[in-house]
């Protein structure tokens, strides 16, 4: 059973929506040059929930949170750290990623009010949707820790529909349970979503998707 005092960084822990609108935002920020941006908390349980709003009320420490009903628990909502030499909640670099999540439909809690502000703290409504003109437009590194970077890793050739030669082929059956294999390992270490493995079984992931995965497992190992 996960401790209170354990933070879960894990993406995949959040909504389906939540997901693709955090590697929205993540995207956008690469566009805009901020990269040393990174997940601190995703999925929060109702019971570490109660735990942190007792901190600096009925056990010892900072306040570090004014509601016991936050969308951590609903896997809505995920907070984020900015990388040194800059201070972990350097408000300059929060405030931009603010501006552009405001462009996304997704809730910054830097504009909240006093007494419910919150920089790090990103969220979206149940009816959240990709806005029109925005797209995820390759495969988004989303770091967990400071020694990562942003990454938006597109392949090199134009974008166009999917074609048959695009799609892993293997030659033996040996070569494909090794890949399978190699896959699955990353998604039990939580490396990578399980919707990766998922692509794989339905047949649909292509090279390039391998390529960039192979990546993203290489660093999140390190």
């Amino acid at each position: 059973m996960t401790s209170v005092n354990q933070t879960c960084r894990d993406l995949s822990e959040l909504t389906a929506a939540a997901q693709i609108a955090c590697r929205l935002l993540f995207q956008e920020c690469f566009k805009a040059g901020i990269v040393d941006i990174f997940i601190t908390e995703t999925y929060r349980s109702q019971t570490r929930q109660n735990y942190l709003y007792e901190q600096g009320r009925t056990r010892p420490g900072q306040v570090v949170t004014w509601t016991r009903n936050s969308n951590h628990t609903s896997r809505r909502a995920w907070d984020i750290a900015v990388a040194p030499p800059r201070n972990l909640y350097d408000i300059s670099t929060l405030s931009k990623v603010g501006s552009i999540a405001k462009k996304l439909g997704i809730e910054w809690g830097g504009y909240w009010e006093a007494g419910k502000y919150d920089a790090p703290h990103f969220e979206i409504p149940t009816t959240w949707k990709i806005p029109a003109g925005y797209k995820l437009e390759g495969q988004v590194i989303v770091p967990t820790s400071s020694a990562v970077r942003v990454q938006l890793i597109v392949e090199d050739k134009p974008q166009q529909s999917e074609k048959d030669d695009d799609i892993m082929k293997f030659t033996s059956t040996t070569a494909k349970s090794a890949v399978r294999d190699y896959i699955q390992q990353a998604v039990d270490k939580k490396l990578i979503d399980k919707s990766w493995l998922e692509k794989f079984d339905n047949g649909t992931m292509t090279s390039g998707d391998f390529e960039g995965l192979k990546i993203i497992i290489a660093q999140r190992s390190a």
